[in-house]
């Protein structure tokens, strides 16, 4: 190699190094909330955060299998009350494997639905006794119990809010204790 093929050589390498340490100093200096064991960085999308969430691997298989990974990158902005591996597992035994079959999509998609909110909704925004609409159509009602507040579905059961305002590029996320049925 020449004497410039290795000057090039080195300035490649050195404007490498610089672009990865900005880009590590740009997430560094974002204000993180860690769901699941991982940081979720505001500047990141839905998806883009929750597939490294290990508390929402049943959730990110969900939205997988109902086709809308594509949706939740999108521009939105949503809310998304996000339940957990644990909030899946209080389903009765084999509904989780039953609604990933291909033939079960339009179900899981209406569930997975009724758990977004078009909008930004932080937690100052859910005020007791608000009603929220989901994209699914049917609505949700917010409720405030000793100081927490708890997402009530059509059926009458409530979820609670465990992390509130894990904001996204697209929106916002509320991690949920229970799986909001239609």
């Amino acid at each position: 190699m020449n004497k410039f093929g290795k000057i090039l050589l080195a300035a490649a390498i050195s404007a490498t190094s610089l672009s990865s340490v900005a880009v590590i100093n740009a997430f560094a200096n974002e204000k993180t909330v860690t769901v699941g064991g991982a940081p979720m960085y505001p500047s990141k999308n839905i998806i883009q955060n929750a597939v490294n969430s290990k508390d929402h691997t049943t959730l990110v298989a969900a939205v997988k299998a109902a086709g809308l990974v594509e949706t939740l990158e999108g521009k939105g902005p949503f809310t998304v009350f996000a339940p957990t591996n644990t909030a899946f597992g209080k389903l009765p035994a084999g509904t989780v494997d039953t609604l990933v079959k291909p033939e079960n999509k339009a179900t899981l998609t209406k569930i997975l639905t009724y758990h977004v909110v078009a909008g930004k909704l932080e937690a100052s925004d859910l005020t007791d006794g608000k009603k929220l609409k989901t994209v699914e159509g049917e609505e949700l009602t917010v409720k405030h119990d000793g100081g927490k507040i708890e997402i009530i579905d059509s059926k009458g059961g409530a979820s609670a809010v465990t992390i509130a305002d894990v904001n996204q590029s697209n929106g916002v996320i509320h991690v949920v204790d229970s799986v909001l049925m239609p």
